[in-house]
């Protein structure tokens, strides 16, 4: 009787130990064919974004990899779990042993995750080292982040612009079908050539915001009073998009991060355009406009830099962003509403805006701001005007600094 009983529980774990290396197989295979699909995952609507860079790539890897680890400790330690308590339960007769410590089992239950993590962690800091190496650049590009929008500076070209979100403010509303790209559009998106490394200086002019493109594998913060930096080379062409991955205040939601990617020759077409429209810039800086003129490129310009807080119809946000509408500044003193645009109200969410808009662009809202609505003011603000407070501002600034 012993002996038949001994016969078969050997028979028992012949057979389990047949369906655990049946199950590993199948398992080796799943994983296998896992591995081989990284691309048709890469698709899937609900996956991290195609990566366009070695280093998403190596990201993109790691993290199904990752994902595999623990879909097998999953079902390891689920399934010795469930299979205890099915097989020594006890209506089938099997009853509890009894013993405490067990110097072996310790041992194996604290070794094996310890080599799991160590074999997860390598790959992970590999990934991370290769992700700071900012050596090397072929060109370097400074990244500002402001609410809300994005500035960037191409050092190694001398060019400069801001990037704000181009999404209607009819589809925000509700009172327009949203398009394919809605709050993920910008009016002037960063433009790079493919292949080449790309390192960015990032930092912020108000409060933390982040610089977020999934598929370069970037996400840094911008901290105001600091830089930090990251790289990226991008070895497809065309357009990718991310936004600010830090809450940032009230337009968050609204400041994507938006990439294009080009080829080397459309490249330095894009950078002699945007150094011409630099030169009609500075020549609009010393012109005359018609009050039409002004009103019309100030409506523009108000869309992109005032309508977020203000509202398109000028009423603001009670409680948090005063109207223009009707308001003292726009109303009042004219080189008062141009002091007001310039240099900001310090203490509120109302920033300066004088090194982020042109002579002809602060000359053109301030006069669209005085024409707009109920306001009526009849009066124009010239670049010239702007350029004499800019002057005055600096004058009036030089006599306190020598003091100190």
């Amino acid at each position: 009787m012993t002996k038949h009983a001994a016969t078969t529980t050997q028979n028992k774990v012949e057979r389990t130990g047949d369906a655990m290396k049946s199950m590993w197989q199948r398992a080796g295979v799943m994983g296998a064919a896992w591995a081989a699909s990284q691309s048709a995952l890469a698709e899937y609507a609900y996956n991290l974004q195609v990566p366009a860079s070695q280093v998403a790539r190596d990201v993109f890897h790691l993290h199904n990899l990752i994902m595999l680890v623990c879909v097998g400790i999953f079902v390891v330690v689920f399934g010795a779990m469930f299979y205890s308590l099915f097989k020594h339960r006890k209506s089938v007769g099997h009853k509890a042993a009894h013993f405490h410590e067990n110097t072996t089992v310790e041992v194996i239950w604290t070794v094996i995750p310890f080599v799991i993590l160590v074999g997860m962690a390598y790959p992970a800091a590999k990934i991370v080292i290769e992700m700071k190496d900012t050596s090397n650049p072929d060109m370097t590009v400074k990244v500002t982040g402001y609410q809300w929008k994005w500035g960037y500076d191409y050092l190694n070209e001398g060019i400069h612009f801001y990037s704000t979100l181009a999404t209607p403010r009819e589809q925000i509303d509700g009172t327009a079908a949203k398009g394919e790209h809605y709050l993920l559009e910008v009016d002037e998106p960063m433009v790079v050539p493919v292949g080449k490394r790309v390192r960015l200086l990032i930092t912020a002019n108000d409060v933390i915001h982040s610089w977020w493109l999934p598929a370069f594998g970037v996400k840094q913060d911008g901290i105001p009073g600091f830089i930090r930096d990251s790289w990226f080379t991008a070895d497809k062409i065309g357009t990718y998009r991310g936004q600010c991955a830090e809450l940032c205040g009230k337009d968050h939601g609204f400041m994507p991060t938006v990439v294009q990617v080009v080829s080397e020759e459309d490249y330095k077409a894009w950078v002699a355009k945007k150094k011409g429209s630099a030169q009609a810039a500075a020549a609009d800086n010393g012109k005359t406009f018609e009050t039409a003129e002004l009103v019309a490129r100030g409506e523009k310009v108000y869309q992109g830099n005032c309508a977020a807080c203000h509202q398109a119809n000028g009423m603001g946000l009670p409680g948090a962003f005063p109207a223009i509408n009707g308001s003292k500044v726009a109303t009042g003193p004219i080189a008062d509403h141009i002091k007001v645009v310039l240099n900001g109200r310090p203490g509120t969410a109302m920033a300066s805006f004088a090194g982020q808009l042109s002579n002809a662009d602060i000359a053109a809202v301030v006069t669209y701001q005085r024409h707009a609505w109920d306001n009526k003011m009849g009066d124009a603000v010239q670049p010239a005007d702007i350029a004499a407070a800019r002057g005055g501002a600096t004058a009036a600034v030089a006599p306190a600094a020598a003091a100190l």
